[in-house]
């Protein structure tokens, strides 16, 4: 099935994608060059918005110092990815979440730092962090998704609640919005395990990685917040076993459930269903420490190491991705609804400019936060599972993140040692 870049943000900014390597599309790498012009290869994983895939290939056709060639792929897009760098046959410029701390300590990837120079500032912290190691950036960001929570104003006021400002203050609203028919909150039909991720630990003032790269959470404020997500499922106000998961808007524009956590993606789909009868949150802060917390996600172009135009893949990937502003807009906005990775673009881009939209974009810039490059799948599957049993089965939140904080200080203190 296609692969939506809603997923990039599933379980707090990780991409799982599953199944076996897939066949190559066609025997031609575009490695070789058949004419007077280099021949690039750049694969694309399948995007599940129509008109993404032949938006790329006009990108493509319009660069005139190389011959690039797309190979738009299907399938477990990250393992053919990581197989492929192994080989002679792989890509030259390849989309990819991340690069992953694997493929930079392995000398996989290309540095990139020299193609933003001067434009640095334009990208937001949140989104270049998790490409940036050892004070080199390895990716150029291309698209920003988000998630967010939608309310119905409507349902509110009829129950006379504002919309929450604190993580207390959403488990007693949501509470207080649940009757026979509508349910007070919508995180997912797993309870919000899935989908939420570190934001709960940010919103605490907290962190999943800290700058030095050691575990940000080991604090008794962890367990208080997790603590307050068990009572959303323990009081029963949560929505579970809705006919479609989070990233669907359904549950919220049915009525089923007066506020949504969700990506930015529904927002025309809500807007349409709903007209002005909504507002947008970022995840509500906790505690005194507390801040406002918004989950950031963005796919990025890379450059094999292994490619025998490196200079000619980085040039590609300057004008594409940095040079070409009318693409980049064009590639946020036109097949789906995401955020320029430039914070200039976003800025001036009409679709965002008011409403939703517009408030989006500043809970974006001001709250954004991104998975940390140092944060393995050994970690992540850890605190999941924990927040599982927390949630759903009502362990004891500190004594479930005790176990994650072990496993996370050896999986830091392995990758510290190799970097």
């Amino acid at each position: 099935m296609p692969i939506s870049r809603r997923r990039l943000l599933t379980a707090g900014g990780g991409l799982a994608l599953t199944g076996g390597l897939a066949v190559a599309c066609g025997s031609n790498t575009g490695r070789d060059d058949g004419g007077s012009r280099t021949r690039l290869s750049h694969w694309y994983h399948q995007y599940g918005e129509a008109g993404t895939e032949r938006a790329v290939r006009r990108y493509a056709a319009a660069y005139r110092p190389a011959d690039v060639r797309i190979q738009w792929r299907p399938g477990a897009y990250d393992q053919q990815t990581a197989a492929a760098l192994l080989t002679d046959s792989g890509p030259d410029v390849f989309e990819v979440n991340g690069p992953t701390l694997d493929q930079i300590q392995g000398g996989q990837v290309v540095d990139l730092t020299d193609l933003l120079k001067g434009v640095e500032s334009d990208f937001p912290k949140a989104v270049i962090a998790p490409k940036t190691y050892d004070g080199r950036v390895w990716g150029v960001p291309q698209v920003v998704d988000t998630q967010l929570l939608y309310y119905r104003k409507s349902l509110l006021e009829k129950a006379g609640a504002r919309p929450p400002r604190s993580l207390d203050e959403l488990v007693d609203t949501a509470k207080r919005l649940t009757d026979s028919k509508v349910k007070g909150l919508f995180l997912g039909n797993d309870g919000g395990s899935g989908v939420l991720g570190g934001t709960p630990l940010y919103a605490a003032g907290l962190s999943l990685v800290t700058d030095d790269g050691r575990v940000g959470f080991d604090d008794p404020a962890a367990a208080r917040t997790l603590g307050k997500l068990r009572r959303l499922y323990a009081d029963k106000s949560l929505l579970l076993g809705a006919p479609t998961d989070w990233s669907d808007p359904s549950a919220l524009v049915q009525g089923l459930t007066a506020m949504q956590w969700s990506g930015l993606w529904t927002l025309p789909q809500v807007k349409k269903a709903l007209g002005d009868d909504f507002g947008v949150l970022p995840f509500p802060a906790d505690g005194p420490s507390g801040r406002p917390a918004v989950p950031v996600g963005a796919y990025g172009a890379a450059v094999s190491a292994r490619s025998r135009h490196r200079d000619a893949a980085k040039a590609y990937v300057k004008w594409l991705w940095v040079d070409r502003t009318d693409h980049q807009e064009d590639f946020a906005l036109s097949y789906g609804f995401h955020i320029p990775a430039r914070i200039s673009l976003a800025a001036k881009a009409t679709r965002l400019k008011e409403g939703a939209a517009a408030e989006v974009v500043r809970f974006t810039t001001d709250h954004g936060y991104a998975q940390p490059l140092l944060w393995t799948v050994a970690c992540q599957t850890a605190y999941q599972d924990a927040l599982n049993r927390v949630i759903k089965g009502g362990a004891d939140p500190a004594a479930e993140l005790r176990a994650v904080v072990r496993t996370a200080d050896t999986e830091l203190r392995r990758v510290r040692k190799r970097s």
